[in-house]
């Protein structure tokens, strides 16, 4: 799939195998720390690897909190059993619209 190509995607470790599964051109990924061996028995990441963690994780940090802000919506945090077309991309909206609302106050 290749519906991804032309934007810059940020993920987490969970989302290890996005590079095999899409073509994407610009991907941002944490390093994973190195498993505990008998040829590696103390495993650790360089110096410049934890950098681009850290800068990662510093950006990562915005999304995680709006998302946290936005699920203060109890509509988005349980399950929604109406049939109404299209209303989940509503209910974010007015979510997101709401939690711009109280970070600008």
């Amino acid at each position: 799939m290749d519906w991804l190509s032309d934007l810059h995607v940020r993920v987490d470790l969970g989302y290890q195998g996005m590079q095999s599964d899409y073509h994407l051109d610009q991907l941002d990924i944490p390093y994973k720390k190195p498993r505990k061996s008998q040829k590696n028995p103390q495993p650790a990441l360089s110096a410049a690897q934890k950098a681009v963690n850290k800068a990662l994780s510093q950006i990562r940090i915005f999304v995680e909190h709006a998302i946290g802000g936005m699920k203060r919506s109890n509509i988005l945090v349980h399950s929604f059993r109406n049939r109404t077309e299209h209303f989940e991309d509503d209910a974010i909206g007015v979510c997101a619209g709401l939690w711009n609302l109280v970070l600008s106050y």
